[in-house]
Formats: structure tokens, sequence, C-alpha cells
């Protein structure tokens, strides 16, 4: 069988990204340091960053250029990415600067105008300029109004100015609407990536290209052959020290408002007229409008909340969600939530999707599951066979990559039984992939002007419509709506009760995570 190299594809087919400066603010961050300078590494090694390019790093800290270098270099050096002698981390090196400023002070982005006006000339960047907000969200709005302030946003000559914003976009709708209006005031829309970094793994975008792309699967996926469908985001790790953050955030706002929105979105959507931004996030957004309202009444029977105690995960012990740091010893923060979610629309009318994400869970794994109804079982009634094995298809989303498809098969031999057996296929085993941060194609997206796989504004509200009454139903009961399960299990029993009282089950973490078949 023939194996494409990915590097070898993108040389050939993948243009290089405009030139441009990319400016990190928090530059000194975990972010930075373990995912966005490894994927511009990635990209340079792909050759799909173009010779008239730099990055500028800004933060707080109190560093000098040679420090910030030596900083980045040792961390993917750690990472067993590169080491020093590397031509192409070299390359990147040396395009690399680094400026302190306070994210508020107006001077920092006067200081920061005139090293982008010399990069420029240096490296005849064209002014094009990609803002990556690598920051806390409180000062999302503070950055973009400064950079508005000192005309860094202002597109003219035919340069353009670009924003990334990471998650969480908002706490709430009202949250989220305000910044919204803010970011808005400075930037026009086509100008803001607001990014999700679910979005830049392979699976997560081949679901487009499996449903729309192969007659096998696109007749069938509706409501007349789908059962039901599961999506999965669990975690090993506990709150670690993040605690303060996330006794204000909890497992609902912090991951079903984005990333399991994101994937029931693609998994849900109907086929755009064209794979354009606007045409894709367009069919998103109407399968958020059509997921049916949560009522306090549906937040207590459709939706399951749970909280971590003490357990082992990975055979280390791991102390109670409760007694981490600067988290309140009574707290009734989730984190581990499960939803029944109903779409009312032609396609999935009936078709129940089930989402959950929790931490410290026995076993790391993201994916989704199509559960395809059962075939007629009358053909078999005069042999041994008891029940047929249910179909299944399955995205592996990490940490494994791919997907399985599940079937029954006569087990050889003189009687009629059935056994299940399964069909995968491998990203890393076929294309050779080489190991990426799933930020690489967000980047260079964003660098080409290309918005799809980022949210729009309206999109961001969408999805806190839908977890809104959730958020303020919970608020009035939470504390006796939460459950406990020890860490290292697969969660609270609660969440298996939206399941069983269905007919139906959980997949196993394992099963997601490409484990077991």
């Amino acid at each position: 069988m023939l194996k494409v190299s990915a590097s070898a594809r993108l040389n050939r087919e993948t243009p290089q990204a405009d030139p441009c400066v990319i400016v990190i603010f928090g530059a000194a961050g975990d972010l930075t340091r373990r995912l966005l300078v490894p994927a511009l590494f990635n990209l340079r090694r792909e050759r799909l960053l173009p010779e008239e390019f730099a990055i500028v790093g800004i933060s707080r800290e109190s560093l000098n250029q040679n420090t910030f270098r030596r900083n980045l270099e040792r961390s993917l050096c750690d990472f067993g990415m590169c080491n020093a002698e590397d031509d192409d981390w070299k390359w990147l090196l040396s395009r690399l600067c680094y400026i302190q400023g306070e994210f508020n002070d107006s001077r920092a982005y006067q200081k920061l105008a005139k090293l982008l006006a010399d990069t420029a000339k240096v490296r005849n960047t064209g002014q094009n300029y990609l803002f990556y907000l690598a920051t806390p969200p409180r000062v999302f709005a503070t950055v973009i109004r400064h950079l508005g302030a000192a005309g860094l946003t202002r597109e003219e000559d035919g340069c353009w100015r670009r924003v990334i914003i990471e998650k969480p976009f908002g706490v709430d709708l009202h949250s989220a609407q305000a910044l919204n209006s803010r970011v808005l005031r400075v930037l026009d829309e086509h100008q803001v990536y607001r990014i999700d970094h679910y979005l830049g793994k392979e699976t997560v975008q081949n679901i487009m290209m499996l449903r729309f792309g192969n007659g096998i699967f696109e007749p069938l996926w509706n409501r007349n052959y789908i059962d039901h469908v599961q999506i999965t985001v669990a975690e090993t790790v506990g709150v670690e020290h993040r605690g303060s953050f996330y006794e204000t955030t909890g497992a609902l706002r912090d991951m079903v408002q984005n990333h399991l929105f994101q994937l029931l979105t693609l998994v849900a959507m109907e086929p755009p007229t064209c794979f354009a931004a606007d045409a894709v996030r367009g069919e998103k957004l109407k399968v958020l409008a059509a997921v049916h309202p949560f009522n306090a009444q549906d937040a207590r029977s459709n939706v399951a909340r749970g909280q971590y105690g003490a357990g082992k995960v990975d055979g280390q012990d791991l102390v109670a969600y409760r007694l981490a740091p600067d988290v309140a010893r009574d707290s009734v923060t989730e984190t581990y939530i499960a939803l029944k979610v109903m779409i009312d629309n032609w396609r999935w009318a009936g078709v129940p999707f089930y989402i959950r994400t929790g931490k410290a869970l026995a076993t790391r794994s993201t994916g989704v599951v199509i559960q395809f109804k059962q075939a007629p079982f009358a053909m078999f009634r005069d042999t041994p066979v008891e029940c047929l094995t249910p179909n299944d298809l399955t995205l592996h989303i990490q940490p494994f990559e791919g997907v399985t498809l599940r079937f029954g098969a006569k087990i050889p031999g003189p009687s009629v039984r059935v056994g299940s057996v399964a069909m995968k296929f491998d990203y890393q085993d076929y294309f050779r992939i080489a190991p990426r941060t799933g930020y690489e194609t967000l980047i260079y997206d964003c660098m080409v002007g290309d918005a799809t796989l980022f949210k729009r504004a309206d999109e961001v509200e969408a999805g806190w419509r839908i977890v809104q009454p959730i958020v303020e139903a919970l608020a009035a009961d939470h504390a006796t709506t939460i459950s406990f399960y020890p860490a290292g299990s697969s969660g609270p029993k609660e969440a298996d009760v939206l399941m069983v009282r269905d007919g139906r089950r959980w997949r196993s973490l394992e099963q997601f995570s490409g484990t077991v078949s």
C-alpha cells in the first residue's frame, strides 16, 4: 500500500502563508512555550512559513531577548522536537524578538508599533500583523482597545491585521455579548479569529470529509439509520494549580459551550453549499439554533454533574478536588458534566446526542460514536444468535487519531454465531504524520485568511444561549445536584442514568481512546 508523507504532500499542494509578523501577547507563558512556538516550528519544517516572517513576543515578564530565546529553545529540546543545531530552529530563532510591557500601558503599544515598523523593513513583511492573545481572558478587550488606539488594527494599502482570541470567550451569555461588543468596536468581524484548538485536530476536520465526501456514509447520516450519538472529552488530569479559575468556571462553562458544541455542530450540520468560511459557519449556527432549549426541569432531568474525590489515576494518588489549592472546602463546582441534547430539525428529530466531559477520569480520550440502529432480527430466530452486534462508527480524536467501524461477522464453525469485528484507520500509521500540537492548521489558516475553523460572534452567543438556562437552573439548587466520583473512575453513576433510562449505555473510555475495539 502506498503511504503519503504529510510533509511532502503539504510541500506540493499547500501554498506558503503570506509575509507577516506574529505578535504573541503573553509570550512568556505556557501556551507559547508548549504549543504556539512548537506549532510555528512545525510549519517551518513543512515550508509553510514565508521567508518574510518574524515573531514578536510581548509580556509583563522582565526578560531580555536572549533569555526569551533560550527558554523557548530549551522547551523544544525538552519536547524532543529539535536541538540547538537544527537549521529550521536556527531560522526561527533569528526571527524571534521580545519586548516587556504591561497590557494596559499605552507606552508598550507605542514601543510595539516602532518595533513592528522596523521589523517590516528588515524582514519585508508587508506590514501584515497577526496578534495572538495568549493572555488571561480579562485583558482581551484591553489589549484590543490599545491596539486600535495605536493604529495597529487599521488595514490600509493592501495589508491585513488579524487577532486570534483564545477561549474562554465570556463566562455566560451576557459577558460574551459584552465582549463581542467591545471587540467589534475596534475590529471588523473578518479580523477576529476566535480559536478552539480542538478544531486543529485532523480527525475533527475529517468529520466533514468523512460525512460529505463518502457515498457509504452520507446517505446513512440521519434519523432513519442513526440511533444516537455519543461525544466524550475525558481528561485524566485534575484541576492542578488552576483552582481559582476552575472555581468560577466548572466543566459546563469550560468545555461544553466550546469544545463539545464544536464537535456537536460538525457531526450534526447540513452540507454547506461550499467549504467557504461563512457557508460552513452558517450551517453550524443552524445546528445550535435547533438545539431543544433547556428549561429548569430539563436541566435537572437531562443533566448530570459530578465532582471528583480522592483516588488513583495512572497509579498515582490524586487528592479530592475540594483539597486542591484555591478551591473551597465545601465547593459544589462540577468537574464532570453529562447532558442529553435533542436537535429539533428534520434530520435529527428523535435522535439523542449524549455528551460528557470530566477531569480525573480513568483514561484520557476524546471521540465521537455514531451508533446505528439495529438490523431486523427475524432471520436469525432459528439460530443460536441471541443478540446482534451493534454497528457503530467511532471517530477517535485524542490521544489516538483515527476511525473505527464496528460490525458483526460470523464466527468460523458449523453453527451460526456472531462476533464483533472492527476495521481501524490510524492517521499516524497511514499518512506517517509527524507529531503536531493541533495549532499548526489554525495558525496557518489565520495567516492565509481562512476563517472556516474559527467561531463567529453569533456562533459564540448561540452556544451560550443553550448553556445559560442550565447555568441558571443549576445555580438555584446546585448543592443538591452535585454527585461525587472517585478519581480514576469513569465518572458519577448519575451520568449512567441518562443512558440507562433510554435503554442505552455509555461506551467505555478505552474505546474512545482507541485502546480497545
